[in-house]
């Protein structure tokens, strides 16, 4: 394990029982909390942006704005905020998607994204991948091409990154923690 990667999970709580009795929830704000882990975490995947030639962030509502604004800013590219249907007022573009319990949508406002862009898509998450999967949809609907997908941390037993690695289509998807 890396010096970074020691640094981000020694600031991830283990919450038991939360949302549901079973379920171990990773919160991530003590880590927000601390400045030195919030800035190595930005710089982290700020670096992302720069490898795969990103020229613009796409952060997941809710915690991949947290985790994308500050991305975005410090790799020197634009931010796009993805969104659940209802929130943004301009005209947009929506992508519906299943989930474990039922469907959900999410959109992006049509005139934010546009053909030569390289959007990497940043979450703080990735568990079943179906937002994120949805994202990538959205975004090539749009016209843009999808760089890469980069998280925080990756609950490997939930299966998500061979659910999203087809949806890449080789695009890298990064996780700075596999858990």
């Amino acid at each position: 394990m890396t010096g970074i990667q020691e640094l981000l999970l020694s600031r991830i709580r283990d919450v038991a029982d939360y949302p549901e009795p079973g379920v171990m929830f990773k919160d991530i704000t003590p880590l927000l909390a601390d400045p030195a882990a919030f800035t190595a975490l930005t710089d982290a995947l700020a670096e992302i942006v720069v490898t795969t030639g990103a020229t613009k962030v796409v952060g997941l509502e809710a915690r991949g704005f947290i985790l994308g604004a500050p991305v975005a800013v410090r790799a020197g590219v634009g931010f796009i905020p993805v969104r659940k249907a209802g929130k943004l007022p301009g005209a947009t573009l929506s992508q519906a998607y299943d989930l474990e319990y039922g469907s959900a949508e999410i959109e992006v406002h049509a005139e934010d994204l546009s053909a030569g862009d390289r959007i990497l898509i940043v979450d703080d998450v990735l568990a079943t991948g179906g937002t994120a999967e949805a994202s990538i949809q959205l975004i090539r609907r749009a016209g843009a091409d999808v760089a890469g997908l980069a998280v925080l941390m990756e609950l490997g037993f939930l299966q998500g990154r061979s659910r999203l690695e087809p949806a890449l289509g080789g695009a890298p998807l990064e996780a700075l923690l596999v858990v």
